[in-house]
């Protein structure tokens, strides 16, 4: 799939989108606009990806409250007046969040095409509040169950929004490294919030505390521009035009004679004014759910559903609300919850790595080797931990490392190309209601790995759930070989006829 379009993108250009989220935070907390000779538009140019980068770290932190709570309960049988969860509650506190994000996609997907990415990722910062707010005064399980079910219709309604933005916001040779930066944040979110229990070990205080970052979110997205995309579909070209010119450093001459100004208005114009091979209703009304039934987009929607079930079962994501008690079992002499902060913190340093690595290796390589590896690395723990027991003191750090190093590689390629392909790999006219439906069948995937990992453990031994994942692992790393194309530095045209 070799490109035939060449942007000529200014360092303008590149400079105003990596400034959306380095200089955003001197406004905010100094009130002082930024000035640049010659880019006076940096304010809102450093806004435009500042506003999605809170809402992943509110996600990191709204994925990470099951793992805090029900460790803390579990060390401490009388703490806060609330009891240990039994295995049966804990799957399901755990799982939860992720059985209700379908629905929090759905709403999405409902109300994005007409009120747009802005408004949408404002809302699905208002369940996350009240739901630290409930945990705070929680004293019963049913409370627990309930905030739960809160983050997840929260975390369900970003989904779309914050990915779709992203995809039509940035650039076709910045996209993926942009993306892959703003998953990083997710693992700041998280990163802070296990560090704040780390050090105050009382889990109703971090709750609290973390309830200022969708407070903050808020504040940033009503200084965030809308996507140049929906703008036009919207019937505003000037105002698409001005946005577009904004975000990319240019002057409004240099907008209205852009290629890729032309290309976007092009790309949009079926959505606006339809076209014959767009699936209608009796109305003649664009149908983007029509559109389902495409190749353009079933093709690329099996890819993305048989990535993500691979992402997260070798990433770890069915261990993640029962860290803790995975650590603990393990048995190396360490603090788990400095443990798991630094699990935390070596996610977010793959996440970081991946922003320099992707446009110079690729979502497939990157793939493939972080699949290989972290499937090696879980065989290797399930081969150890059943047939290596007579030295406890070494084994317990060899599975600890080995762990800590498909933590570190699932977050270096697999996790957050998952989240990166969401956002480019379906045409414009269906990708508000694709990604939404992406997204929440990624939560609904986690659900059922984290709801019936307990039970699979209890079923065929703990370490070998290790040795089960890294051999379906494998399989992954096959299927991928023949199946994932390259779309690093592809536009979002070119993505879409590769896979008609």
């Amino acid at each position: 799939m070799e490109s035939n379009i060449n942007y000529r993108y200014s360092f303008k250009s590149i400079f105003a989108q990596i400034n959306k989220k380095l200089m955003s935070y001197r406004r905010l907390f100094y009130g002082e606009p930024i000035r640049f000779i010659g880019h006076n538009n940096i304010t809102q140019n450093s806004l435009a990806l500042a506003g999605p980068c809170f809402i992943q770290i509110g996600i990191g932190i709204e994925l990470t409250c099951s793992t805090i709570i029900i460790g803390a309960l579990a060390s401490d049988k009388s703490k806060n007046g609330l009891q240990p969860l039994t295995n049966e509650q804990a799957s399901w506190f755990g799982s939860l969040l992720f059985l209700f994000t379908p629905l929090g996609s759905a709403l999405s997907s409902i109300t994005l095409g007409q009120y747009g990415h802005k408004t949408c990722m404002i809302i699905t910062n208002v369940p996350f509040i009240v739901s630290q707010i409930m945990f705070f005064y929680a004293n019963s399980v049913g409370i627990l169950y309930a905030c739960s079910i809160l983050m997840g219709l929260s975390v369900g309604y970003s989904g779309g929004p914050s990915s779709s933005y992203i995809g039509e916001v940035c650039e076709p040779k910045l996209r993926g490294a942009l993306m892959s930066a703003t998953n990083v944040f997710y693992y700041v979110g998280s990163l802070l919030f296990t560090l704040i229990y780390a050090i105050t070990l009382e889990w109703r205080l971090t709750v609290l505390i973390g309830m200022s970052i969708p407070i903050v979110t808020i504040t940033i997205l009503f200084l965030t521009p809308e996507s140049p995309m929906w703008l036009l579909t919207k019937g505003e070209p000037l105002k698409a035009q001005r946005t577009l010119g904004k975000l990319r450093g240019w002057s409004s001459h240099e907008t209205g004679s852009s290629k890729e100004f032309r290309e976007m208005i092009a790309y949009t114009s079926t959505v606006v004014h339809g076209s014959e091979d767009i699936d209608t209703d009796e109305k003649g009304i664009t149908s983007s759910w029509g559109q389902l039934f495409r190749p353009e987009v079933y093709r690329p929607f099996r890819l993305l559903l048989v990535y993500i079930f691979f992402a997260n079962l070798l990433s770890g994501i069915q261990y993640g609300p029962y860290l803790v008690a995975v650590f603990t079992e393990f048995g190396a002499p360490v603090n788990v919850e400095f443990t798991l902060a630094f699990s935390v913190f070596l996610s977010m340093i793959g996440g970081i790595m991946t922003i320099f690595l992707i446009s110079k290796l690729g979502k497939r390589f990157l793939t493939f080797s972080t699949l290989l590896i972290c499937s090696i690395c879980y065989i290797l723990i399930g081969l150890i931990g059943v047939y290596w027991t007579d030295s406890k003191s070494i084994t317990s750090w060899f599975v600890l490392i080995l762990f800590l190093i498909t933590t570190f590689m699932s977050s270096l390629g697999i996790m957050p190309i998952a989240w990166v392909l969401l956002t480019e790999i379906f045409p414009m006219k269906s990708r508000n209601i694709t990604c939404s439906i992406g997204a929440a069948m990624g939560y609904l995937i986690s659900f059922f790995m984290i709801k019936y990992y307990l039970e699979l453990s209890n079923f065929v031994n703990f370490y070998n759930t290790f040795t089960l994942f890294g051999i379906s692992g494998l399989f992954g790393t096959v299927y991928f070989y023949f199946y994932l194309p390259e779309t690093e530095n592809k536009t979002l045209q070119e993505i879409s006829e590769f896979f008609k």
